[in-house]
C-alpha cells in the first residue's frame, strides 16, 4: 500500500477506537515537542541577557578605572605641569570610550534576548491549538 510522506494511508481502515486509543500519545508527544521548543528558545534568550549583563559589568569596571584616572589626573593637573596631567587625560578618555563601546554592545545584547518573536513558539502553540480546534491550516 502506498504511504504518503505525512505517514498517512489512505487505504488503511483503523477503526475509531484505534484512533481514539491513538489520540492520547499524539497529544503527549505534541506537547512534549512543544516545551522542547519553548526550552531552546528562553535558553538562547538567557543566554544573550547574561552575555549582556556580563558587558554591563565590564563596562562598569572601565568607568572605575577612568574615575580614578580623573582623580589622579586632577592632582597632577594642579601640581605638575601641561604634559603629565596631558597623558592622564588621554588615559582617562580612552577607559571611557572602551566603557561605552562595552555598555552599547551590551545593550545590544540585552535587547536581542528579550525582543518578543512572533513568528516563534508561541505562534507554533497557537497553530497547534487551532488545528485541535478544527481551524485553520493543519497537516492530516
Amino acid at each position: 500500500m502506498p504511504v504518503s510522506n505525512s505517514g498517512y494511508n489512505p487505504k488503511s481502515k483503523q477503526s475509531l477506537f484505534t484512533l481514539l486509543s491513538e489520540l492520547p500519545g499524539q497529544i503527549i508527544d505534541l506537547v512534549k515537542a512543544e516545551i522542547d521548543a519553548f526550552k531552546a528558545d528562553i535558553s538562547g534568550k538567557a543566554k544573550n541577557v547574561g552575555i549582556g549583563l556580563g558587558l554591563f559589568i565590564g563596562a562598569a569596571v572601565f568607568a572605575f578605572f577612568a574615575v580614578i584616572v580623573f582623580i589622579a589626573l586632577a592632582v597632577i593637573a594642579l601640581d605638575l605641569v601641561l604634559p603629565l596631567w596631558l597623558a592622564a587625560l588621554i588615559v582617562a578618555v580612552a577607559l571611557l570610550l572602551i566603557a561605552v563601546i562595552l555598555a552599547l554592545i551590551g545593550l545590544n545584547r540585552v535587547k536581542k534576548g528579550t525582543s518578543h518573536d512572533p513568528e516563534g513558539v508561541t505562534a507554533s502553540i497557537q497553530k497547534d491549538v487551532n488545528a485541535f480546534k478544527g481551524v485553520g491550516e493543519y497537516e492530516h
